[in-house]
This record gives structure tokens, sequence and C-alpha cells, in this order.
């Protein structure tokens, strides 16, 4: 039988280990949902893949309904198996989407190595935010209504800029993102490592979605003021 002060260790213990679990399988799930991410946007590019080019705001439009459709059905069975299936699923689809910027930056002399640096800085604020959720013993769980208020912002500008099409609004809208995203990893990590999210399915989900948004921003950014034309 366990003394007062062992099941008191124990029931520190076991938390933490729960937390780690998850952390862990959500870093070995997010790794795993970039081979279908990279195959759909390899497909894409192959295809010269183009969602509605000809109407941009329907486009917009159609592409959050199947995203928010799929985002939908993963949590639903986010205890299952169908939950990995779909999330790996759903992170082909956002590869496939993903392969029209690739197709513009690829348009660029630079093309290739203008992907690698956004890939590499996405890479690097990754490692950043996970070294300081991991490392910190703050719990950045207040951020999570700001963050959530500039991501609903960036949603807005993105939809009048359809139509605006400002290139200044354009390339601010991508600073903008790269901060609100680049926040909500280290938000949704911390969640984690604290204890808040116990399901490595719905924390990879977000983290990947964060991982996503800070790389095309990020690259939009980089063919803004780097971009070379032959």
């Amino acid at each position: 039988m366990n003394s007062p002060f062992q099941q008191a260790s124990l029931d520190r213990a076991l938390p933490a280990l729960s937390q780690n679990r998850v952390l862990r399988n959500t870093y070995m799930l997010l790794a795993l949902s970039m081979v279908p991410t990279v195959i759909g946007a390899l497909v894409g590019i192959q295809m010269q893949f183009s969602f509605m080019a000809g109407s941009p705001f329907i486009a917009f439009m159609l592409f959050l309904g199947i995203a928010w459709g799929f985002m939908y059905a993963i949590e639903r069975n986010k205890n299952s198996g169908l939950g990995v299936a779909l999330l790996l699923g759903f992170t082909f689809f956002m590869g496939l989407m993903l392969s029209r910027i690739l197709q513009v930056a690829l348009g660029f002399s630079n093309g290739a190595s203008m992907i690698t640096l956004a890939a590499g800085g996405t890479g690097a604020v990754f490692f950043t935010m996970a070294t300081v959720a991991s490392v910190s013993k703050r719990d950045f769980s207040n951020m999570g209504k700001f963050l959530f208020v500039g991501m609903i912002v960036v949603l807005l500008a993105i939809v009048a800029n359809i139509f605006l099409q400002i290139p200044a609004l354009s390339l601010a809208i991508s600073a903008v993102a790269v901060l609100v995203f680049s926040a909500y990893i280290l938000y949704d990590l911390s969640r984690i490592v604290q204890g808040g999210e116990t399901n490595y399915v719905s924390a990879t989900l977000a983290v990947y979605l964060d991982i996503y948004n800070v790389f095309i921003s990020l690259l939009h950014l980089i063919m803004a003021f780097t971009g070379e034309r032959d």
C-alpha cells in the first residue's frame, strides 16, 4: 500500500506522463501529416492545379467550407483511427491547395530558393515556439481570445482584399498572419504542456494549421521582396 507521500508523488507524475505522451504523439502525427501535404503539393504542381482561379471569392469561400467540413469531421472522430485518417486526408487537400502559391513561386528564377527559405523560416519559428512552450513555466492560455480576434481580422481582411486588390494590404495581411499564427503555435503547444489539450489528433490539427499559415504568409512576403524574374 502506498504511503501518503508516495501517493502524492504518483498523483503529480501521472498528469505529467499524460502530457508528455500527448506532446510526443502530436509531434509524431505532425511529422506524418507533412507526407500527404508534400504529395498533395507535388500532385497539384504536376497538374497545374488552379482552384476556381476565375472566381477568387467563390473559391475562397468554397475552400473554407471544405476545410471546416474536414475539421468538423476530424473533431467528431478524434478518439478513433478514423480521425487520424481524416486528418491525413485533410493535409493532402491542404497540400493540393498549397500548390497554387508554389506554382507562382516557381515562376520566379529563384523560386526554389524562396520556397526553401520560407520552409526554413517556418521551421525556425516552430522550433523557437516549441522550445518556449516546453521550457517556460508560464501559462499562455490567456492569449486565446486575443489570437482568435486577430485570426478573424486576418480572414476579414483577406475577403476584403479579394475585391480591393491592394498590394500593400496584401503584404500587411501576410505580415500580421505570420505574427498571429506564430503566436498560435506557442499557444497551442503550451496548452498541451499545461494539460489543457489531452487529445493528440486535435492538437496536431491545431498546430498543423498554424504552421501551414506561417509558411504561406512567409512565402508571400519573401516573393514580394526577393522574387526575381528571368
